[in-house]
């Protein structure tokens, strides 16, 4: 072999490189696994179906946390396939746009350049992005009633393009509960009725935060109206139909939803239908009364029926004393009364309401309904089985409902629907629940929900001891502007229920008591200073949280302490 002359060595050194004869990529693929990346706003769009489409009420109070210590918690992020733009995943849209915000204001680095968690693209994306919105959503920012039935209306159409078949209400309930947003089918109805005969007359009311209880009255008043309607106008050459018509009166009173009243829709509605149908006023707004009642009683979820140990609510009312499963004379006008509740005789409660016996069965037993009934009574209260015949004798002639303590007690009241545990029942706790692990849990979970609304929830920490968190007190002793009211007083609160049980090894730092007794009253019941009386003060769901927290934690204790359910705690020195 001759050797390499210099010039063929550069003839070499110069010739053309070598050309690729596969693809090229344009772009790296996205990762297959959760990876941390940071990304730009640029890369960065918000989820073009977030169920929010008004304005985050804690908007500004968010802006400014972030403005001071930056994006605590950054949103986690996706990307469709062949898509150019991450979109956020579940929640994160408010702080997306305050981002955005902050850095066309400052130019500051850090609100350009986000570190993420991005998680691949699901099988079912759309579907599971979108519950992942409305479930993130109703838990930190709480959406407006028809914001959560416009999420519900587009998840339906999600979920009957992916069967190719339409989806009764109560099959869309059972998906979307087994996608992680439970919901009730009779809640998917009013949702749909807002949707489709509320919202194109009253869009700047509902989305103006109309809630749940108004809807329900408006919806029940146009399906009585619609009854009357139908029945009185049959033979009837009428100038407009019901919907036209209820839609022109209905869309007089959009405007400010602080302004609008239901009465006044249903004064103005009856007073057309009278002029149309050639009807007398009160004549109408007596029919569309009794008819709205008894579509309530019939759309309400069903009560089951109390047991007959001394309960007569359910017998037809008479002069007479209702009878009691041991046939008994009446007591005489004399007789002194009794200082027992109705069931007679029944002992004082116990600390708490026990653990069913039989968790598992569908019908709770009677012993397990009377341990339960006795749970919810707190004190007796005086009373007679005569005097009880003649109150319900007097209700009856007057038209009025006479409250049944047994009867309703044991109802469960949906006083709080968002969150993470749901609360039917502040005072009952469940026999899944009862136990010392279990109650630290949801102990926990609402103590960061209540310190979510002071925008505080990365300050709770969950623990294994005590009630189950403790509290980073650390931002209490900074300056005093730096924290809001609210934010400061929510964490003072939770501080002193927790600091107290902790052993004394990993107790923290002492509470000051004078912040304590400055910040308790605005933070429980709020301030007497015209628009900020509100600012400073739980929401009543957030009160709801509070409580619930507290009777866990009372029988955290209890259990820890060794007393047991229905063993009567000894109250002298």
């Amino acid at each position: 072999m001759a050797e390499l002359t210099s010039q063929d060595m550069a003839t070499k050194l110069l010739a053309d490189r070598f050309e690729r004869s596969g693809p090229v990529a344009d772009a790296l693929s996205d990762p297959i696994a959760d990876t941390p990346m940071t990304v730009t706003l640029d890369q960065l769009q918000p989820y073009d179906l977030n169920p929010r489409v008004t304005r985050n009420p804690r908007y500004d109070e968010i802006k400014a946390s972030i403005r001071e210590r930056g994006l605590d918690a950054p949103p986690a992020i996706t990307r469709r396939p062949g898509g150019t733009h991450y979109i956020i995943r579940n929640g994160g849209n408010t702080r997306l746009a305050i981002l955005r915000e902050l850095w066309s204001e400052t130019k500051d680095e850090r609100f350009f350049r986000i570190p993420c968690l991005f998680r691949p693209w699901p099988e079912r994306g759309e579907i599971i992005a979108l519950t992942g919105h409305l479930a993130e959503n109703e838990l930190h920012g709480g959406l407006s009633f028809i914001e959560r039935a416009l999420g519900v209306e587009k998840a339906r159409e999600l979920y009957e393009q992916e069967s190719g078949q339409t989806l009764t209400q109560s099959e869309l309930a059972r998906r979307l509960s087994a996608d992680g947003y439970p919901i009730a089918q009779p809640h998917i109805s009013r949702m749909q009725d807002a949707v489709r005969y509320l919202l194109p007359a009253i869009p700047a009311v509902l989305y103006g935060g109309l809630g749940r209880p108004q809807v329900e009255r408006l919806t029940a008043l146009r399906r009585a109206s619609t009854r009357i309607w139908e029945a009185r106008g049959a033979n009837k050459r009428l100038a407009v139909d019901f919907p036209s018509l209820f839609n022109d009166v209905l869309a007089l009173f959009d405007g400010d939803t602080d302004g609008f009243s239901i009465k006044r829709v249903q004064d103005e509605l009856i007073g057309q239908m009278a002029e149309l149908l050639e009807a007398d006023y009160d004549s109408l707004t007596l029919e569309i009364g009794e008819t709205e009642n008894r579509q309530r009683a019939l759309t309400s979820d069903p009560v089951p029926p109390a047991p007959q140990s001394g309960n007569a609510a359910a017998a037809p009312v008479t002069p007479q004393p209702p009878h009691s499963p041991d046939p008994a004379p009446p007591v005489p006008m004399a007789q002194p009364p009794a200082t027992s509740p109705k069931p007679p005789r029944m002992p004082e409660p116990p600390a708490s309401p026990p653990p069913s016996e039989t968790p598992g069965s569908a019908q709770p037993s009677d012993d397990d309904h009377d341990e339960r009934l006795r749970g919810h009574i707190v004190s007796p209260v005086p009373t007679t089985e005569r005097l009880q015949a003649i109150q319900r004798l007097v209700a009856d002639q007057t038209g009025e409902a006479l409250p049944d303590f047994e009867a309703n007690v044991l109802q469960a009241i949906p006083v709080q629907a968002g969150g993470l545990y749901p609360i039917s029942d502040v005072w009952y706790i469940e026999p899944g629940l009862d136990a010392p692990d279990r109650l630290r849990v949801h102990i926990v979970q609402f103590a960061r929900e209540i310190a979510e609304e002071a925008g505080q929830a990365e300050r709770i920490e969950a623990v294994d001891d005590g009630i189950g968190f403790i509290c980073d007190t650390g931002a209490l002793s900074t300056d005093p502007h730096a924290m809001s009211l609210l934010a400061r007083a929510t964490l003072t609160l939770l501080h002193a229920l927790s600091a107290g049980y902790r052993p004394a090894a990993a107790a923290p730092t002492t509470l000051d008591n004078l912040r304590l007794t400055d910040a308790l009253g605005p933070l429980l019941q709020g301030r007497k200073n015209g628009d900020k009386a509100q600012a400073s003060r739980l929401s009543d769901n957030g009160l709801v949280k509070l409580f619930r927290l507290l009777r866990l934690a009372r029988r955290l204790l209890e259990l820890e302490s060794g007393i047991a359910s229905g063993t009567p705690v000894s109250t002298e020195p």
